[in-house]
């Protein structure tokens, strides 16, 4: 079994700084692509940003400079640093990593609970 713990999160003022974290633990074999995403209200998940094994980021165009993501391989975690934050970006966020918990099954996604975010003054 993979245990997912996310944490961070919280209500900041726009402009603010908020960094996220999740850390995987338990039955890992190898841990391919971790990423981030978001919920609005009513809406769908959303990607936001992802990072490789091998550390090429990527992001949507709306967090690009303003987010940076990152992780450890050894430490099986990763972190969304969110800088210069609007409220728009006001969401429920969520970790997730496509890892194999098997030598002898194929990789598959797991996801954090989700933190919420709120940037209002």
């Amino acid at each position: 079994q993979v245990q997912v713990v996310q944490s961070g999160g919280g209500l900041v003022q726009p402009g603010g700084s908020l960094t996220l974290s999740c850390e995987f633990s338990g039955s890992i074999v190898r841990i391919y692509a971790m990423g981030w995403y978001r919920q609005f209200p009513g809406k769908e998940r959303e990607w936001i940003a992802t990072v490789t094994s091998f550390l090429d980021t990527r992001y949507v165009d709306s967090v690009r400079g303003r987010f940076t993501v990152s992780r450890d391989n050894n430490k099986h975690t990763t972190w969304l640093q969110m800088n210069e934050l609007k409220p728009e970006d006001t969401a429920v966020y969520f970790c997730n990593a496509d890892l194999q918990s098997d030598q002898s099954s194929p990789s598959s996604d797991h996801w954090g609970l989700g933190t919420q975010v709120t940037v209002s003054s």
